[in-house]
């Protein structure tokens, strides 16, 4: 049996980016509190969780001073540094560039009149909440398709877009959207804020996908990326499996395979994919 890692499987740069800022610091010595899941993966938050750092939540947030505390990649409201600035924490900042870009876009955008802004994305998810902090008494948030034919319109709508959405669910909520404005003498103005990473991978997922009898696929319960692209594998090849550990898999699913390929989400540290091969290989 042949196993076979796909090429563009690990971390994604913003990820890499915040790992790192927090690996530098614990290999320190020094104490390290991350707002949140640093990254959406069990195991690389167990792997940092036991080199000192702490995980806390947003709510907990006020009650924490005089320390160092990472912002993941995700990003955060400005709220989140107002409490931080008078509890005096050194924030280290870990914000996604491209996150904090589009951050920085619907700020701006915002303070124009006659503006609304739209978010595209999971409601609740941390990216998301950081978006729309930006600007809450402008702003709403949409997670579906069904929701932007019924979601409210303005004279000038900016549509924005979690990174890690859907590229077709994304074109089909702008085309409903521009439908609406325009029987209302609207204007829709589509910011295309998915990440390049993510969306860039589904031509060369679908194809090593179809070049494997079966696809692995890696990635954390709670990873957005990862149901995403696994999906792309499972439209290509309906013999795909999602598992977050080497413990999940099953030697039952390998029987009459001769070509194994694994991937993962952008969350998922290529040392992971590595531990799942070495299980396959042992079968």
């Amino acid at each position: 049996m042949k196993v076979s890692i796909e090429e563009k499987s690990g971390f994604c740069y913003g990820v890499v980016r915040a790992v790192e800022m927090a690996d530098s610091i614990l290999e320190k010595g020094e104490a390290l509190y991350c707002l949140g899941q640093i990254v959406h993966n069990e195991m690389e938050v167990k792997r940092l969780e036991e080199k000192g750092m702490i995980t806390i939540s947003r709510d907990e947030l006020p009650a924490y001073r005089n320390c160092k505390m990472l912002i993941r990649a995700h990003g955060e409201p400005p709220s989140t540094y107002e409490i931080a600035r008078k509890n005096n924490i050194e924030i280290i900042d870990g914000t996604c560039p491209i996150v904090r870009k589009i951050q920085s876009g619907i700020s701006a955008k915002s303070a124009e009149k006659d503006v609304r802004i739209l978010i595209f994305g999971k409601k609740g998810h941390p990216e998301v909440e950081g978006l729309y902090g930006q600007s809450p008494e402008k702003s709403f948030v949409i997670s579906s398709v069904e929701e932007a034919r019924n979601t409210q319109v303005a004279s000038i709508l900016h549509l924005y877009s979690q990174t890690t959405m859907d590229t077709d669910a994304f074109a089909a909520v702008v085309s409903i959207l521009e439908g609406r404005l325009q029987q209302a003498g609207g204007s829709l103005v589509v910011h295309n804020t998915i990440c390049g990473h993510v969306s860039h991978r589904r031509p060369g997922l679908k194809k090593f996908a179809l070049e494997n009898d079966m696809v692995i696929f890696v990635g954390g319960k709670h990873s957005s990326n990862g149901k995403v692209l696994f999906e792309v594998c499972r439209e290509a090849n309906p013999r795909s499996f999602y598992v977050g550990e080497p413990e999940e898999l099953e030697k039952s699913w390998f029987k009459d395979v001769e070509t194994v390929g694994l991937t993962g989400a952008t969350s998922t540290p290529r040392w992971q994919i590595d531990l799942v091969a070495e299980r396959i290989r042992g079968f």
